[in-house]
């Protein structure tokens, strides 16, 4: 296979290139990464020597550019895990999530028609489906209620590629996935966020009453997940991918700490974001049943190997917090936590 990955230097994106080094070395692999805040070479160092891998910056906006990536590498399938991914950023700036997430998408969506993409995969979200009350599950039928800007740019995305596959015949697949944790997730997210903020004594931003519910998906399954549904999932189909880990974020804060030896002390309930859904659930049973997948991580020991991981890797996290992000992070917690409660 000649395979195009665009986000390959985000978070998701690089441990899937890492499982391809792995499982699949013998393929053609292209990695386009505009290297916004969250895309980080330094993610990608262990992938030195693969003869068979190429790194191209590139914006998935730009048309030129994707075109004659297209015609010089000749690429069969086409994975997109390219996005702006974080809510908080996307009530900031709602702009720039539609311009790279749905935008970005019609060109490469364009580029894999023009150019006879014989697979299309585009990596989305459960945010797609909204929020569940305290019972049921989302599934693949579930009818699409985004309620940030981020997840709204998402379900653009995803009927986009629904329009292509049904107008143009362009073999796409779509995958929706519960919230991951793992290596190399940028430190805005929970998990990293509250790792960084322990280890420095700094207190923990916990929005609202802490009782969101999330469904935990360690990476490395997801991406033995999408590596199923780029080989055989079928063109027009969506699968939801879930890790069966249903948790509280206050659940999950008081973990960390508990791992690191540090007091519940720090944490700070903060006020909560607009539109915060309360919880998501993923129903995986169509992925599981067709293609064969299943998770290896539960919850705990994955947990607790990704706090290992954040320890051990000090250098890494130290590198990507830039004064950009510093500056960020202020912007979006200082108030808040000046008007918290412990």
């Amino acid at each position: 296979m000649n395979l195009l990955v665009t986000g390959g230097a985000g978070f998701i994106g690089s441990n899937f290139l890492y499982l391809l080094q792995e499982v699949r070395p013998d393929w053609r692999v292209v990695n386009v990464d505009a290297l916004t805040y969250a895309g980080n070479l330094e993610s990608l160092t262990g992938l030195d020597g693969w003869a068979n891998y190429r790194f191209v910056k590139a914006d998935i906006c730009d048309r030129t550019a994707l075109s004659n990536l297209f015609e010089e590498e000749k690429f069969t399938a086409v994975i997109n895990f390219a996005a702006e991914s974080h809510v908080d950023r996307s009530i900031l700036d709602p702009g720039v999530f539609v311009t790279t997430n749905v935008n970005g998408t019609q060109v490469l969506l364009d580029m894999s028609r023009k150019f006879g993409i014989t697979k299309y995969l585009q990596v989305s979200t459960d945010e797609v489906y909204g929020s569940l009350g305290a019972t049921g599950f989302f599934t693949e039928t579930t009818p699409l209620a985004p309620n940030s800007p981020y997840s709204a740019a998402k379900t653009g995305a995803d009927l986009l590629v629904r329009a292509y596959y049904h107008t143009f015949d362009l073999p796409a697949v779509i995958t929706r996935c519960s919230n991951n944790y793992g290596p190399y997730q940028f430190p805005e997210k929970l998990i990293p966020l509250m790792i960084q903020n322990a280890l420095t004594d700094k207190q923990l931003p916990v929005y609202g009453d802490g009782r969101n519910v999330r469904d935990w998906l360690h990476v490395e399954d997801h991406c033995t997940a999408l590596l199923l549904a780029l080989e055989h999932g079928k063109p027009g189909e969506v699968y939801n991918i879930g890790g069966n880990n249903e948790q509280f974020n206050i659940d999950i804060v008081k973990t960390i700490l508990s791992i690191l030896g540090k007091p519940e002390s720090l944490i700070r309930y903060v006020p909560d974001r607009p539109g915060h859904d309360r919880r998501y659930a993923i129903d995986a049973t169509k992925i599981s049943t067709e293609l064969g997948w299943k998770p290896n991580w539960t919850f705990e020991p994955g947990l607790q190997a990704t706090v290992l991981w954040y320890l051990d890797h000090r250098d890494w996290v130290e590198h990507i917090q830039t004064k950009s992000y510093l500056d960020y992070y202020d912007r979006q917690y200082a108030d808040r936590l000046a008007k918290g409660r412990l």
